[in-house]
């Protein structure tokens, strides 16, 4: 059977770990495919690059409806009437709508109405207090109830809260992000050799931690814990995406009163991330709250790098403390510290061993192909129920 026609639908347009991962999924669909984004920026031109039409219809009062507000506004709720009406053309030409956020899945859930075509919602975030409020969780989970087709899980962990919330256990399906490995396998270590020179740690023990600058992806405590570690750089990499500016220079104000300014390189963001991690000596996530899959947690896994990651959420379901990776309590810097030591102090034999069993794990459970796969099954399942008779 060919692939099902897919319209999806994404609310943002920046470059985070969703998108990716949508770009990945999107890059390796075989049916039909068309994108429509609920706001203007780099998705576009990344799925475009891809041979992808992309429509474009701005938010309005939606897109001002916070995760932790109360209830959306009318004003909001004629937004969503106002985009359902201008997808439906759209959607009537897919077989099934695929939504890749929260808000997207609001907007697709009332366009597949219209159109009378099923909507997945593809679920990327863990849904507990510590990010929505709980009347959006009701109404998120209440939507997906009534109006999903089916609901796709990054992780168990994601899943579980899911169902915790109240969704219909029933309607969801875990299939993990995939991160190709050849970016990271074509690396050039001259390269990295030449970065380290020019950063003047080629003689430092770096630490990389990549991903948005956000409260809760925990960078501040990456900036402590140096204080244990004097030999030690990080790297961060990665900038703030969602008006969190505030956080960023945070970090910089932490690391000039603990005395570590400089030994902490703020890179920005970067598409030479690949590179930066194969340049590094370990790759850490530290995460405060539990991180619903954890893509920098595989990305450290292809760089062949040792990997220490917050134990919460998805993440223990990508690690294997001690065989593929080693895990530490989230938001302690001493703890991440004494990991990190110990990680330093075993036998290169050993370390190489666990790094080794990562590499080929991660290309195993966490490729593109694997995930599109699972994406496929479901869709075909969700398009298949629909064509049944009766």
């Amino acid at each position: 059977m060919s692939a099902p026609r897919v319209l999806f639908v994404s609310h943002t347009a920046v470059l985070g770990g969703a998108e990716r991962m949508l770009l990945d999924l999107v890059g390796g669909w075989e049916g039909e495919r068309r994108a429509v984004l609920l706001a203007s920026g780099p998705l576009r031109a990344a799925l475009e690059a891809r041979g992808v039409t992309v429509d474009v219809e701005p938010l309005g009062a939606l897109g001002e409806t916070r995760r932790e507000s109360a209830a959306p506004g009318l004003g909001a709720l004629v937004d969503v009437a106002r985009l359902a009406s201008r997808l439906a053309a759209p959607a009537r030409e897919a077989d099934v709508l695929h939504a890749n956020t929260q808000k997207s899945f609001v907007v697709a859930a009332a366009a597949g109405l219209i159109a009378r075509r099923p909507v997945v919602w593809h679920l990327h975030d863990i849904l507990t207090t510590a990010h929505f409020s709980a009347s959006n969780i009701r109404a998120a989970v209440m939507l997906a109830n009534t109006r999903a087709a089916a609901v796709i899980a990054n992780s168990e962990a994601t899943a579980a809260a899911f169902r915790a919330a109240g969704g219909n256990a029933k309607l969801v399906h875990v299939v993990y992000n995939g991160i190709p490995s050849a970016p990271f396998d074509a690396v050039d270590q001259e390269a990295c050799h030449a970065f380290r020179a020019a950063s003047g740690d080629a003689h430092a023990f770096v630490i990389a931690a990549c991903g948005r600058l956000a409260p809760w992806k925990g960078q501040h405590v990456l900036v402590a814990a140096l204080e244990a570690m004097p030999d030690a750089v990080a790297w961060i990499i990665g900038r703030a995406l969602f008006g969190e500016d505030r956080y960023a220079e945070t970090l910089r104000i932490q690391a000039a009163e603990l005395g570590v300014a400089d030994r902490v390189r703020f890179l920005g963001e970067r598409e030479d991330v690949p590179m930066l991690l194969r340049a590094s000596d370990l790759v850490v996530h530290t995460s405060v709250d539990p991180e619903p899959f954890g893509r920098v947690v595989v990305e450290g896994m292809l760089a062949r790098r040792p990997v220490v990651a917050a134990d919460a959420g998805g993440v223990p379901e990508i690690i294997r403390h001690g065989e593929t990776g080693w895990l530490a309590p989230p938001g302690d810097p001493g703890a991440l510290a004494e990991r990190i030591g110990a990680v330093r102090a075993l036998a290169p034999g050993e370390r190489d061993a666990v790094v080794a069993r990562a590499y080929a794990d991660a290309v195993a459970r966490f490729s593109p192909a694997a995930m599109v796969a699972g994406v496929r099954d479901v869709l075909d399942s969700v398009v298949s129920g629909r064509r049944r008779p009766g």
